[in-house]
Parts: C-alpha cells; structure tokens; sequence
C-alpha cells in the first residue's frame, strides 16, 4: 500500500455506524437490508479490538420526538408520528452483539450534548446529527487525544452514514480501512470510488490478523 495511506494498526480505532436496535435487528421497525447478517462479523471485529486494548468509537443516531433534531429528508415523517431510535428507549440502544461486557444505557441527555459516553474499558458511544460522523461533532479531537490516525469503519448502512463517514476522515489526512464484509448496502461502484481517494478495503479476517499480530 502507498505509505501514506497504509494502515497504522498500532493507532487505529474501530468505528462502528449506527447498527441500534431499531434499524439492525431482523423484523425491527426500520430494518434495513443486510444488517442482521453483519453482526456476526461485526462482533468478531469488537472482540478483535477489546484484546488489543485498541479504542472502539460506537457512532449513533438519536431523532427527538418533536423532530426538531431530524434531516429535513425525514422531518415530515417525524411529525406526522413516525418515531425512530428515541433518546432512552430500547430502540436507540446498540445492538447486543457490538456492546462491551457490563456495557450501560446510552445516556441519551449526554449524548445529545455532544459528549462522549464510555461503555467500557476501551468503548465509547457518540452521537452525530447527520449522515458524517465528523459533521459538528467532536469525533476529530478524541481521536486526537487518543492518537489515533488510522480508522476501520464497519456497520449501517454503506450508501449512508458509513460512506460519508470515510470521506470526511480522508478529508483529514486520516487513513482509513473499510471492513468490507462488516458494513450492510455495500456495492461494487462505491467501494471503487472509495480505492480511489486511498481507502484501504480489506476484509475483517485480514483486519483481525493485523490486529493479533500486534500482541504477538
């Protein structure tokens, strides 16, 4: 890979994209195609994270119930009585396949103010208003603070929040992996688009063995 954009497994961070229980789970309210059947490779991803003791960044969406917080492609949906992952309900939360042991609620008041909420020793949930996870959002000084310039990204739904995620991280001179086979929607045009601007796309065994490696 060319130097520049060649992974730095050392200082990378997991980045998982609002696989919650409303639109993740099969037969949930806004299900959205592929995503049950990721999970698996999702969780074995978080798990590959945790003994590395590298940090995983778990990204959400959040509507209110008035919708004041919505994008304006769902607003009206919204107020005509639409609801999906409500602060504090059991729809927002992440599903049970990418949450740390002993993992809390999302606090969804915490969230909602722009913080960070720690989930556990090497988890955090975050909250993002619109489809990048870096549009006004303090995603860009954590991974400062944790010295992080490598992210994978894996989760719901590539076309979306996962795709434009990666664009604003190689915006920043960050270097970025798609977990190909751990995101739902993925399509073939995309993920071309995606090589061109230097994205790494592997799959999560190849990430997984570049992560062991490192407590080898």
């Amino acid at each position: 890979m060319p130097r520049y954009t060649e992974p730095h497994w050392n200082q990378s961070a997991l980045i998982t994209i609002d696989t919650q229980n409303d639109n993740s789970l099969s037969g949930s309210k806004a299900e959205v195609a592929g995503t049950p059947e990721i999970l698996p490779t999702m969780k074995q991803l978080a798990e590959a994270y945790r003994q590395a003791q590298l940090p995983i960044i778990h990204v959400i969406r959040l509507y209110k119930e008035d919708g004041t917080n919505v994008d304006i492609c769902r607003r009206e949906g919204f107020e005509k009585g639409s609801t999906l992952v409500l602060p504090n309900t059991a729809g927002a939360e992440l599903v049970n396949e990418i949450k740390p042991p002993q993992s809390p609620l999302l606090d969804g008041e915490l969230l909602l103010e722009g913080h960070f909420q720690q989930l556990g020793l090497y988890d955090w949930a975050m909250y993002k208003p619109r489809w990048g996870a870096f549009y006004q959002t303090r995603l860009e000084e954590f991974l400062t603070q944790q010295k992080v310039d490598t992210l994978v990204f894996a989760g719901c739904n590539f076309p979306n929040c996962p795709r434009t995620s990666m664009y604003e991280a190689s915006e920043r001179d960050l270097r970025v992996v798609m977990a190909v086979d751990a995101i739902s929607g993925v399509y073939d045009k995309g993920v071309e688009e995606l090589k061109n601007i230097g994205v790494a796309v592997l799959s999560s065994g190849d990430i997984i063995r570049q992560i062991t490696h490192l407590q080898e």
